[in-house]
């Protein structure tokens, strides 16, 4: 799997399902990947570390069999996001799991290591490696990534804000591999947006919170459905890492949202057995004002084809 074309042959739609931190569990994973979309999680979901090998056993085993039993369906292959900081550390484990089980996406956060793009190559598989800005996307690629993860302005969780319409043009000035477009895509008419940009791939993750296979609390879920985008923050003081946050999450934990706009790296800790901080305070994207209800992933799919087919045929009639 080295070029977009081959991977796009393996979907329903060009979409890859963004790893959601405490989220995005097998049962998303494989539902997703069902539905003809990349299913991706962290490994970090995994807890203990042991669990990474399991989970990954559960999630080959189900697609095999479904698409034995579906051999007419595009069964999506699924990806694991490695968080590539200092405080991360199972992170070698992570990897060594992953290229034993020959995992078919590698998604890397903060960094994009040479020890784990060479690793993942070893056996075939793709790298792609999210990113902000230039400075960022060009190290990636010096780092061996196949791909590039373009984290624009109202994308859900840690997210840069630059505007798609400046990042893909500036990127695709340089790099002409695969290319995953994130921020305030929820809608199929968004994906098809993507597309036209100069994006392989769109990269998608408040919308399969909002899903039944999410591992998320009935109130995360419905606090989606209940917002808009005017009820998204940008703050840096959760992780150390600016990021897009519900409002009404920051508020029900007691806080005064314009106190907590700053942060700093510092802060960030992804070790195995951290304790995690604002665990209730929740990530979401700004294209949540389209989303109105909880969905199976099998049907909020469906919407997605359903409206990125209306966009082409509403291009035809105006061109």
């Amino acid at each position: 799997m080295s070029k977009a074309s081959d991977l796009k042959k393996q979907l329903r739609l060009p979409v890859i399902g963004a790893p959601l931190f405490t989220v995005s569990y097998p049962e998303l994973v494989i539902a997703q990947c069902k539905a003809g979309v990349v299913g991706s999680f962290p490994a970090l979901n995994a807890r203990p570390q042991e669990e990474l090998e399991v989970w990954i056993n559960k999630i080959s085993e189900e697609l095999k069999k479904y698409q034995d039993e579906n051999p007419d369906k595009k069964v999506a292959p699924f990806a694991v996001n490695q968080i590539c900081h200092h405080s991360n550390d199972r992170l070698q484990h992570d990897v060594d799991i992953c290229v034993k089980h020959e995992v078919p996406l590698i998604i890397t956060s903060l960094r994009a290591p040479k020890f784990v793009t060479e690793a993942v190559h070893s056996y075939g598989g793709l790298v792609m490696h999210d990113v902000i800005n230039i400075r960022h996307a060009k190290k990636a690629i010096e780092e061996g990534a196949d791909g590039l993860i373009l984290v624009c302005a109202g994308a859900g969780g840690h997210a840069g804000t630059l505007s798609p319409f400046a990042l893909v043009r500036e990127v695709r000035e340089f790099f002409d591999g695969p290319i995953a477009l994130s921020g305030s895509i929820s809608e199929g008419s968004s994906i098809l947006s993507a597309l036209a940009l100069g994006a392989d791939f769109a990269y998608i993750g408040t919308k399969f919170i909002a899903t039944a296979e999410a591992n998320a609390s009935p109130g995360y879920k419905q606090m989606i459905v209940d917002s808009k985008a005017d009820d998204i923050m940008y703050s840096a003081t959760f992780t150390g890492v600016h990021g897009n946050y519900l409002r009404p999450s920051v508020e029900a934990a007691g806080l005064n949202p314009k106190d907590h706009l700053d942060g700093s790296k510092d802060s960030m800790n992804f070790g195995s057995s951290a304790t995690k901080a604002w665990k209730d305070i929740w990530g979401s994207g700004q294209g949540i004002g389209n989303i109105n209800d909880v969905k199976t992933v099998s049907d909020a799919v469906d919407d997605l084809e359903e409206e990125y087919n209306s966009a082409k045929l509403r291009l035809k009639e105006v061109g």
